[in-house]
C-alpha cells in the first residue's frame, strides 16, 4: 500500500530514529512506580476493618480463644487475599492504556517502508494507516484517500470522522503538545489531524508523527488516571473511629472492673476472669464480620443483576448517588448507526416502527447501498447493507450479480461519493452510478436551483434537529455503444444525476434507558449527560431518553472560559454537556463532588477513565466499554443494559438500610450482656455471665446479624426516598438511641429476674439458668424488633426471611439440649431450674418485647408523620 507522500518521502534513517527513541523514550505510557510486596501489604493492612479484625483476633488469642481466634483469622486471610486482588486489578488501569495501540506499525524509514513494533515509532516518523489500524500516535496527516477513523474512545463521537491533509499546514507549530490539546476542540483543525488509539475505519493516509508514548493525548489520559487517588470510604472512615473507641474503652473498662473486683473481693485470679469476660461482652466482633459479609454477599446479589463489583467498598456508597453523570455513546445510546427514516419529496418513512418499506421509497434505499461498501467497517455503509436485507428482501432492488466498475471517493472539494455499476447487459455499455453525500453537494451534483436547495435545507435541519445524521441520494446512467471504448468521465459532475431522496441515521437510544431515567428521578438521583457530540445530537438523545435541557446545554468551549466557581453554578442547573473533552469530564465529577455530591459516573471509553476513577462510583460498561475503562470503574456492566444501574442503586441502597438495622440489633444484643457482665461485680452480687455463656450469645448473635439480616428485602418505599445525606451515617443517633433504649428495656427485665431470683433464695446455678435464658429469648425478639425501620410489627413478623426462621429453630435446639442434658447444664454451669420459673422468664421476656415493639411503632410513625 502506498499514497503520493509515501512515494516521494524518505523518511528517517535508522540513525536518526535511534537517536530520538534514546532521547523521547518509547512509544508506550509511562507505567506507574511497581508496588513490591511489602508496599501492597502495608496498604492492604491499613484497612480500618481488617485492623478491627486483627485487633479481635488477637485479643481472643491471648484470652486463650483459640476457636474464636481462629474463624477470626480465617476472616483477616481471606479479606488479605480480596484486597491484594483489588489492588492488583487497579493497577492494571494504565496497562490497558498501553495496549490501545497496535503491535506492529508501517514507517518509511531509508525510504522504504519498514514494519517495527509500535513502541519504537518516533517522532518524525512518516507513519503509514489503513482500514484497520490503530493508530500508533498522534500525528499530522500528509496525503489521504478516503480517510475515515473512529475517534469515539477519545471524543465520544459515535460518527467516524473524515480526515484531510492540508497542505498549508505548519507542522512545527502544530506538533507541540499544547497546540494537538486545543485542536481536540476545534472541528475544523482536527481533521487534519489523527490521533493514537483511534481505528482507521476507511481509506488510507500517510501521516507525519508529532507525539508519541505519554505526549499524545491518550498518554495525557493516562497522566491524569494516574493522578487520581481513592478517597476512603464514609463506612471506612467511621470504623476506623469505632475501631480506636471500643478498643481503648473495652480495655480500659476491663482492666477496671478485674482490680474492682480483685481489690473489694480479695481474689485476683478471679477479677481477671472476670476482666475477661467482660472484655469479651464488650467487644463487637459482629461489626467486621457484618461489613464484610453484607459487603461480599452484597457483590454477589449484584452479580446477579450483572454487575461485576470490582471495588467492594462502592457497594456502600452505591445507594446514597445524589447525581448520575452518563456518557451519551455506548450508555444511553447503542453506539450503533442504525438507518432511521427515509425521505422521497415530503413524505417519510420511519424504518423503526413501520413494516413494509413503501414503493416509492425502493429506489431511495437501493441507490444509497449501491453507493455504499459491501464490506468494510463505516458503521454508515454497514447500517444501509442491513437495513436492505430487511426491507428490500425478495424485490428486485438488491443487485448481488451486477459488477462495480469504478467509485469517486469522498474529497475536501466535494462531500459526497459515487460508485459507478454494470448491468451486464451486454447490449449495450450501460452504467449505474449511485451516489450519496452530504446534502448542500449532492445538490450541487444534481445542478437544482437555488430555491429548491433551500427547501431541500429547510427539510435537512428539521431532520438533524431530532439528532439525525442525514445524507442524500441520487443516481445517474451513463451509456456506450457497443463498438465504443468502456470508459467513465473522471469527475462526478459529468454525470447527469437525478436527486432521489434523503437517508437519515441515528445511534438509537437503549430500550431500557428511559424508564430507568425516570425511576432515578423517582429516587431523587439528577442525571447529567456528559458527551462529546454535538449539541443537536445531545440535545436530541437526552429528550428521548428523558433528560431535561430545559436549562440549556453547555459545551465544551464556553467550559473553557468559565472559573470553576462559575461552572460550579452551571452544574447546579444544566444537565447536558456536549462537545466535552476528557479533562472536561474530571473537571465536572470533580466540582460536582467538592458540591456535596455523590456522584456516579458511567461511560465506555478512554475518554471516560479518568472521571471513571475519580468519581464517588465509577460505572463501566461491560461489552462495548474499553480495558481502560473497565478498569478504572468500581462497577462494571456485563450486559450493558442501563437499568442494571437503577437495580445496583436500589441494592446499594438496601444494604445500607440492613446496616443499620444490624447495628441497632447489635447494641441491643450487646447492652444485656455488657450490664450482666458488669453489674453483678459492682454490686457485690454472684458472677452471672463467664466467657463460656458469652460464647454462646454470640453463636446467636453472629448469624443472626451478618446472616439473618443481610437477607431482608428492602423497604417498600426505597426508590421513592431520596438519597441519604453524604454525611449520613451507619452509626446514626436515631439508629444509636433505638439499639440502646431496646437494650436498656431488656436490660433492666434480665437483672430484675436476676435479682428477684436471688431474693427467692434460689441457688446461684439455677438463677443463671433462668436469667440466660430470659437472654436468649430476648435476643431473638430483638431480631424482629429491627427488621424494620419504621417498626411495623406486622412487617416484622411477617416478611419473608428464611434465614430468620433457621436462626429461631437452631437456637430452640440448642436451648432445649442445655438444659435437658445434665452434663450440658453441669458444662454451663445452669443447675436444674425449675420448669415454672423458666416459662415465667420467657413470658415476662416475650411481653416486654411486644410492649418495646408497640412504643417503638407508635414513636417512630409519629416522627415520620411530624416530619412529613
Amino acid at each position: 500500500m502506498s499514497t503520493p507522500t509515501a512515494n516521494r518521502v524518505a523518511g528517517l534513517s535508522k540513525q536518526e530514529a535511534q537517536a530520538r527513541l534514546k532521547a523521547d523514550g518509547p512509544n508506550e505510557l509511562a507505567s506507574a512506580k511497581p508496588q513490591n510486596l511489602w508496599m501492597m501489604a502495608r496498604h492492604v493492612a491499613s484497612e480500618p476493618m481488617l485492623i478491627l479484625l486483627i485487633a479481635c483476633a488477637t485479643l481472643y488469642l491471648i484470652l486463650g480463644d483459640w476457636h474464636e481466634a481462629l474463624v477470626l483469622s480465617g476472616f483477616v486471610v481471606a479479606m488479605l487475599c480480596i484486597s491484594f486482588y483489588q489492588e492488583h486489578k487497579t493497577e492494571r488501569a494504565l496497562e490497558a492504556l498501553r495496549s490501545m495501540s497496535n503491535p506492529k506499525a508501517i514507517v518509511i524509514r531509508d525510504g522504504q517502508q519498514t514494519t517495527i513494533p509500535s513502541n519504537q515509532v518516533v517522532r518524525g516518523d512518516y507513519l503509514i494507516i489503513s482500514e484497520g489500524d490503530r493508530v500508533a500516535a498522534d500525528g499530522v496527516i500528509m496525503s489521504s484517500l478516503n480517510l475515515s477513523i473512529d475517534e469515539s474512545l477519545l471524543t465520544g463521537e459515535s460518527v467516524p470522522a473524515a480526515k484531510e491533509s492540508d497542505p498549508k499546514l505548519d507542522y512545527q507549530t502544530s506538533a507541540k503538545a499544547e497546540v494537538l490539546g486545543l485542536v481536540m476542540h476545534d472541528e475544523a483543525r482536527r481533521m487534519n489531524y489523527v490521533f493514537s488509539g483511534s481505528l482507521v475505519v476507511q481509506g488510507k493516509g500517510t501521516i507525519l508523527v508529532s507525539q508519541t508514548g505519554s505526549n499524545t493525548i491518550i498518554g495525557k489520559i493516562g497522566q491524569t488516571l494516574a493522578s487520581v487517588k481513592e478517597e476512603p470510604t464514609q463506612v471506612q472512615k467511621e470504623t476506623q473511629k469505632v475501631v480506636k473507641l471500643v478498643a481503648a474503652s473495652s480495655i480500659a473498662l476491663a482492666i477496671l472492673l478485674a482490680l474492682w473486683y480483685g481489690y473489694t473481693r480479695s481474689d485476683w485470679l478471679r477479677g481477671v476472669l472476670v476482666g475477661i469476660s467482660f472484655a469479651m461482652a464488650m467487644i463487637p466482633a459482629e461489626l467486621p464480620i457484618v461489613l464484610s459479609i453484607f459487603l461480599g454477599i452484597g457483590a454477589w446479589r449484584i452479580a446477579q443483576k450483572q454487575v461485576l463489583t470490582r471495588r467492594v467498598s462502592a457497594i456502600e456508597t452505591l445507594g446514597a448517588a445524589t447525581v448520575l453523570c452518563v456518557d451519551k455513546t455506548g450508555t444511553l445510546t447503542q453506539n450503533k448507526m442504525a438507518l432511521a427514516e427515509i425521505t422521497k419529496n415530503q413524505e417519510s418513512f420511519d424504518c423503526a416502527n413501520a413494516q413494509a418499506l413503501p414503493e416509492v421509497m425502493h429506489e431511495v434505499l437501493e441507490f444509497a447501498i449501491l453507493a455504499s461498501q459491501s464490506q468494510g467497517s463505516e458503521p454508515m455503509d454497514q447500517a444501509l447493507q442491513a437495513a436492505g436485507q430487511v426491507l428490500l428482501k425478495g424485490t428486485e432492488h438488491l443487485h448481488k450479480d451486477w459488477s462495480l466498475i469504478d467509485e469517486y471517493p469522498l474529497s475536501k472539494e466535494l462531500l459526497a461519493m459515487s460508485r459507478a455499476w454494470e448491468d451486464n447487459d451486454q447490449s449495450l455499455r450501460h452504467f449505474i452510478i449511485a451516489s450519496k453525500g452530504a446534502p448542500e453537494a449532492i445538490a450541487d451534483l444534481c445542478h437544482i436551483d437555488a430555491a429548491s436547495t433551500a427547501q431541500l435545507m429547510e427539510q435537512v435541519n428539521a431532520m438533524a434537529a431530532r439528532g439525525l445524521r442525514v445524507l442524500a441520494v441520487a443516481k445517474a446512467e451513463y451509456s456506450t455503444g457497443i463498438g465504443e471504448e468502456k470508459k467513465l468521465p473522471a469527475l462526478q459532475h459529468d454525470f447527469n444525476f437525478q436527486l432521489l431522496g434523503l437517508i437519515a441515521f441515528a445511534d438509537p437510544i437503549r430500550d431500557d434507558v428511559p424508564n430507568a431515567i425516570e425511576e432515578c428521578r423517582s429516587a431523587g438521583i439528577r442525571v447529567v449527560m456528559i458527551t462529546g457530540d454535538y449539541p443537536v445530537t445531545a440535545i436530541s438523545i437526552a429528550k428521548q431518553c428523558g433528560i431535561s435541557t430545559d436549562t440549556g446545554v453547555l459545551n465544551g468551549k464556553q467550559m473553557l472560559s468559565l472559573s470553576d466557581d462559575d461552572l460550579t453554578q452551571q452544574l447546579q442547573k444544566i444537565n447536558v454537556y456536549c462537545r466535552v473533552m476528557p479533562e472536561q469530564k474530571l473537571r465536572i465529577v470533580r466540582l460536582l463532588m467538592q458540591s456535596e455530591e455523590i456522584v456516579a459516573m458511567t461511560g465506555d471509553g478512554v475518554n471516560d477513565a479518568p472521571a471513571l476513577k475519580a468519581a464517588n462510583i465509577g460505572i463501566a460498561m461491560g461489552k462495548r466499554g474499553t480495558d481502560v475503562a473497565r478498569e478504572s470503574a468500581a462497577l462494571v456492566l456485563l450486559d450493558d443494559a442501563f437499568s442494571a444501574i437503577v437495580a445496583a442503586v436500589r441494592l446499594g441502597r438496601r444494604i445500607f438500610d440492613n446496616l443499620r438495622k444490624t447495628l441497632s440489633f447489635i447494641i441491643a444484643a450487646h447492652l444485656p450482656i455488657v450490664g450482666l457482665s458488669f453489674l453483678p461485680v459492682m454490686l457485690g452480687l454472684p458472677i452471672l455471665l463467664m466467657p463460656i455463656h458469652i460464647l454462646i450469645l454470640e453463636l446467636i448473635i453472629d448469624p443472626s446479624c451478618s446472616l439473618a439480616f443481610e437477607a431482608e428485602k428492602e423497604e417498600d418505599n426505597i426508590m421513592q426516598r431520596a438519597p441519604r445525606s453524604i454525611d449520613a451515617s451507619i452509626f446514626q443517633p436515631s439508629i444509636l438511641w433505638r439499639g440502646f433504649c431496646q437494650g436498656t428495656a431488656m436490660l433492666l427485665v434480665e437483672f430484675g429476674i436476676y435479682w428477684f431470683a436471688l431474693q427467692q433464695k434460689i441457688p446461684t446455678d439455677e438463677t443463671r439458668g433462668i436469667t440466660f435464658i430470659t437472654i436468649v429469648v430476648s435476643n431473638l425478639g430483638f431480631i424482629f424488633l429491627n427488621r424494620s425501620l419504621d417498626g411495623n410489627l406486622r412487617h416484622s413478623l411477617t416478611a419473608p426471611n428464611t434465614i430468620i426462621w433457621w436462626v429461631c429453630g437452631v437456637t430452640i435446639g440448642i436451648m432445649s439440649l442445655l438444659f435437658s442434658v445434665p452434663y450440658l447444664r453441669h458444662l454451663f454451669y445452669f443447675g436444674n431450674p425449675n420448669s415454672l420459673h423458666l416459662a415465667i422468664s420467657i413470658l415476662i421476656a416475650i411481653l416486654t418485647l411486644i410492649i418495646i415493639g408497640v412504643i417503638q411503632q407508635v414513636f417512630l410513625r409519629s416522627r415520620h408523620t411530624h416530619s412529613n
